[in-house]
């Protein structure tokens, strides 16, 4: 652990901030919520996301382009058009997008389309892509292995780090066991390490963790309990159908009803949520300007606090 000599705090109150655009940022006091569909299927559902999550409020939209998946004869999702779709929803709400990256070819591509690129558990260990991701001008998502411990999680990140980009979070999104009730098991205790042991911001994913939605609402409020700075949960227009991972998905209702829930734990452990009505002017004020950039900007690098 001691070779993370990057991710590792250099004392106790040492954390990083990120800055994801220019009114939204993780790892202070304000929870990061994002949330979308697992899958990218049509410019119609992500401006229904957007349009219906941007007051809940939603920070960050997800959606998959690429979708690594266990059987090769599933949607593997829309590729290079999926990233259309999400760039087109960026500038006409306003709001940055989180997509996933499964080879180092596909970095460039995606970060002409999206503010985060996220590296998926089956990649956490895919050296090469960390180390490239590492040369990238973007914010990534790591998400913890499926049977890694939580030191082979932070030397990950570190990986990331040593290239040069401090830009880093960590998502805990479950790990395996022997019990199949659940898609996986929710670590909470991971996040409270990870928090007391590195100065990154972390994330939980309850929808990955526990595969079915009715648990996902519970698991989100427990892990902001445990000190995680965020949350990323799938909905959906309509879940049932949904082309990939359709057990998990909340409804675009429940996944607002559960924000809402969010409030007293959030303030119970010192943490701010975001205001729905500063939040919906704050994005109209990004989307004019967003409309009216020619190209992604490079976002700000991460603050290193030792308040």
């Amino acid at each position: 652990m001691l070779e993370a000599k990057l991710a590792l705090k250099s004392s106790s109150n040492h954390r990083s901030v990120i800055a994801l655009s220019d009114s939204v940022m993780v790892g202070g006091d304000n929870i990061l919520i994002i949330a979308g569909p697992c899958s990218v299927e049509s410019e119609e559902q992500m401006d229904e996301v957007a349009s219906k999550l941007a007051l809940a409020p939603v920070q960050v939209i997800r959606g998959g382009a690429f979708k690594p998946r266990t059987s090769p004869y599933s949607f593997q999702g829309l590729g290079a058009e999926g990233l259309e779709i999400l760039s087109s929803i960026r500038k006409r709400h306003g709001m940055p997008v989180v997509t996933e990256v499964m080879s180092i070819e596909q970095i460039a591509q995606a970060a002409r389309h999206a503010d985060i690129l996220q590296v998926g558990s089956r990649n956490m260990q895919n050296f090469e892509l960390l180390k490239a991701l590492g040369s990238a001008e973007r914010t990534v998502i790591l998400k913890r292995g499926l049977a890694a411990t939580i030191e082979e999680f932070i030397l990950a990140a570190e990986y990331i780090l040593s290239q040069g980009n401090s830009r880093v979070i960590l998502c805990e999104r479950g790990i395996r066991s022997f019990d199949s009730y659940t898609r996986n098991v929710l670590d909470l205790g991971c996040i409270v390490a990870l928090k007391q042991l590195t100065h990154l911001p972390v994330i939980a994913d309850p929808s990955h963790a526990a595969g079915k939605r009715e648990l996902v609402a519970d698991l989100s409020r427990a892990a902001i309990a445990c000190g995680a700075d965020g949350i990323m949960v799938e909905c959906h227009p309509n879940p049932e159908l949904s082309v990939s991972d359709a057990r998990q998905a909340l409804s675009l209702e429940d996944m607002k009803a559960l924000i809402e829930s969010l409030h007293p734990i959030a303030h119970a452990v010192g943490r701010t949520m975001s205001d729905r009505r500063q939040s919906g002017l704050a994005l109209v004020a990004g989307a004019k300007a967003k409309l009216a950039a020619k190209q992604l900007p490079c976002r700000p690098a991460a603050r290193s606090s030792r308040l």
